[in-house]
């Protein structure tokens, strides 16, 4: 009787133990230490029950015992082990500070106008919004053209989203103008919901790049190689003169800027389904997971070209030339890279007639300086 009530006694605090150890880290994120942490009592409360009948008074039953325990604890420190080997490898940063493009704040990063710009808005001033991409554009049109104040990139008349959220807040009526890439199907459909319809002003132009980690082999693919890489038919370097290692293809979120873009560069060709894990929120961390080190050598990703060079600025990934060509300002405005894409300053039915004016003047040879100087190409040489 007297043993009956140990084994209770210790079952009851090992588990209420464990169960307690088991909830802490499970609110800390640590759900890879979850195996580990019932593993290591049940194997100790085995290791009493052998104690207290005595099973372990041999040197054969003690090995037996041993061992397998130990293998036990082995196998349950796997998962542990990888996450730590993960977390130690260094990984670079590609997320931006946007508030480094604040129009009108000290030291900021906006491209400055040579002369005083011939537009000075005063009043009713267009509340503006717009890709991550765009950010230090149109910072750089309203330093030209707005009035110095406090524009706060999440709570004032010129803020920065997402390509997503910039629709949204064009068709809800919340921003009179946006800066982006063209919409996607689902946001068209959106608008015409909403009885709107998109006018898109061409006013530069970028190229669409595929990009992989520095250390992987390949430099140059054809654009039908990237066709059959997000088909699912490609599905190994080596098929595109590469090491034999399985092709990681990241996808961006449907109704992103460059997700859209690789739809409208696919075609009629469906877009394989990506793993849950492979589909990255951000265009920083799509770069941020092809550019890990050792991690995602095998990786490939997209993007805009002057994101990954001029804001990111990411040394761990390469630019892979398309058909031969190399994504550059050059080939973009001979048009020999074949991945150009229009960016377009968008409204959807504003009543603000400054918005019109200063279109008009984003087209103007001075505009279109600033767009050229901040690192974009000019829609039309001026």
């Amino acid at each position: 009787m007297f043993k009956f009530i140990q084994i209770v006694s210790v079952l009851i605090g090992l588990s209420v133990v464990t169960l307690m150890v088991a909830l802490i880290i499970t609110l800390n994120g640590s759900i890879h230490l979850i195996q580990l942490v019932w593993t290591v009592p049940v194997c100790l409360f085995v290791l009493f029950i052998c104690s207290v009948f005595k099973w372990t008074n041999t040197k054969r039953r003690r090995g037996w015992l041993f061992g397998v325990m130990g293998i036990a604890l082995l196998i349950a420190s796997i998962k542990p082990i990888q996450h730590y080997y993960k977390m130690s490898i260094p990984t670079v940063d590609a997320e931006i500070d946007v508030s480094a493009y604040q129009p009108f704040t000290l030291g900021n990063k906006v491209i400055k106008p040579d002369t005083k710009a011939s537009l000075q808005l005063t009043e009713s001033l267009p509340r503006l919004d717009g890709a991550t991409a765009m950010y230090p554009l149109y910072a750089a049109f309203v330093e030209a053209t707005y009035p110095k104040g406090d524009y706060q990139p999440d709570t004032s008349r010129v803020q920065v989203s997402r390509t997503l959220e910039a629709y949204q807040n064009l068709i809800a009526g919340d921003v009179d103008l946006i800066f982006a890439a063209a919409p996607s199907t689902s946001q068209e459909w959106q608008a015409e919901k909403e009885g709107l319809t998109f006018d898109m002003t061409p006013i530069g132009r970028e190229a669409f790049v595929f990009f992989v980690h520095h250390k992987n082999s390949v430099d140059n693919v054809t654009l039908e190689q990237v066709k059959k890489i997000y088909a699912g038919e490609i599905t190994n370097w080596h098929e595109v003169g590469g090491e034999n290692e399985p092709i990681r293809a990241f996808q961006r979120p449907a109704d992103s800027g460059s997700q859209t873009t690789l739809e409208k560069l696919m075609g009629n060709t469906p877009i394989m389904a990506a793993p849950s894990e492979d589909i990255v929120s951000g265009m920083g961390g799509i770069i941020r997971e092809v550019s890990q080190y050792r991690n995602y050598k095998n990786a490939m990703g997209f993007t805009f070209r002057y994101y990954s060079t001029e804001m990111v600025g990411n040394q761990k990934i390469k630019l892979l030339s398309i058909d031969g060509v190399a994504p550059t300002k050059e080939t973009i405005q001979n048009d020999t890279y074949p991945l150009v894409a229009e960016f377009y300053a968008i409204t959807a039915g504003t009543e603000n007639q400054n918005t019109q004016k200063l279109i008009e003047w984003i087209l103007s040879e001075e505009g279109q300086a600033i767009v050229e100087r901040v690192g974009y190409v000019p829609v039309e040489n001026y």
